[in-house]
Parts: structure tokens; sequence; C-alpha cells
């Protein structure tokens, strides 16, 4: 782990394009107080991968396929992501579902973005079901990763209208657009030591902006 003389290392999980790697890799390059020190994705041929294999970081694949168990999986996939001895590790459209196996050793260093405003709409499919409801206004949430799925200490959320004659693209489209600039905020919060989590609750240690707003609103 690195101590507050030297970056803040980030590994960052991605499953297809990592649009959200993307925008956390943008924001690190101009930075010398955080570190990318790794990608991984458990899919083969990741165009996210070769993104950031482009932008000279290391990368690797771990598929989830050769293995007989989720929990032999997560635990390959643990000592992968140790053995870059990041102080966070960040899933960026990492698309399963991790045990305690993975969750455990990295217990308030873990961290997800997901396409609601949690605790609404937990697990998949969000956006039609949010349509589905007829809510007026969607969006995001970035939290701590729990044992229990989509259900860790909120950090910051990020609002979007819910329009007339939208359809589920369109309205990923728009919450993908926040995506963007939540989840950066977010990692420099971190790199600045500016939260910790304290039971079940988020402790900012300065004010901090965790609610973004779409200018549609």
């Amino acid at each position: 782990m690195s101590n507050k003389n030297t970056p803040k290392r980030f590994v960052i999980l991605i499953s297809g394009r990592g649009s959200n790697m993307q925008s956390i890799v943008k924001m690190a390059k101009s930075r010398d107080d955080m570190e990318i020190a790794a990608v991984i994705s458990h899919k083969s041929n990741s165009a996210g991968l070769v993104w950031a294999a482009e932008q000279g970081i290391a990368t690797s694949e771990l598929l989830h396929k050769s293995f007989a168990s989720r929990e032999a999986y997560d635990e390959a996939l643990r000592d992968l992501v140790q053995s870059y001895q990041p102080d966070y590790v960040i899933l960026a459209g990492f698309m399963r579902i991790l045990t305690n196996v993975f969750i455990d050793p990295f217990a308030g260093k873990l961290v997800n973005i997901h396409p609601s405003l949690l605790p609404s709409f937990t697990g998949l499919d969000t956006h039609e079901r949010a349509l589905a409801e007829g809510v007026k206004v969607h969006g995001c949430t970035v939290h701590f990763v729990t044992p229990v799925l989509d259900e860790g200490p909120i950090i910051a959320q990020a609002i979007v209208p819910v329009l007339d004659g939208d359809d589920a693209d369109m309205l990923a489209a728009r919450v993908l657009s926040m995506e963007h600039q939540v989840y950066p905020a977010v990692i420099d919060y971190l790199t600045r030591d500016l939260l910790s989590v304290e039971g079940k609750t988020v402790v900012y240690k300065e004010a901090v902006k965790t609610r973004f707003v779409h200018a549609e609103l």
C-alpha cells in the first residue's frame, strides 16, 4: 500500500469497452498522485483492455470460463489483483458477482458504479426497469462494495431526467454521460484521502460534491 508521499495505486476491473475506465485513466495521466497499476478483464479481447495496453498500462485477462467455480475464480482474481499492491480496486463495468473470497480482502477499498439511484433497481436491466416503473428521474451510484449485492455504502450519485419518448438505450446513454463525471470525481476523493467508511456510512473529511445533476434537470 502507498503512503502519503507516493501515488495512490488503482487496479481497474472491466468486462468490455471500459468507457468509465478510460475516463479514469485520462484523469490519472494529468496527475502525479495517482497511478493506474493494471486493468484486468474477465473476457477475452475486451476493447477496453486493448485501449489500456495502448496507454502503456499493465493488462491481464483472467477468463472466468477457465475455472470450475465462482470461488475458484475469485481466489485467482484476488491473488492477481493483490500482486499489483493496489490502494483501491475499481469495478468499471465488471459484469460478475463477486464472492466474499474476493470482497473481504479489499474491504473499504473496493468501489463500484451501478447504473441506478440505489437502493432502487439493484441488479441488472436497470434502465428497462426504471422505464417500466415510470420514474421521473434515474441515474447512477458510486458505492463501496460489500457482500450484499449493490447495498454497500453510497459515496456519490448522479441524477438524470427520464424524458418522454425515452427507450432503454437513450436513457442508458444519458446515464453514462454522468457516470463519466461522477466516477473520476470519486477517484479524485479517494486519491486525496477525503473519505472513509464507518459502519454503513461514508464519512467525508471535507465538503465534496456528492450529488451530480444532468444539465436538463
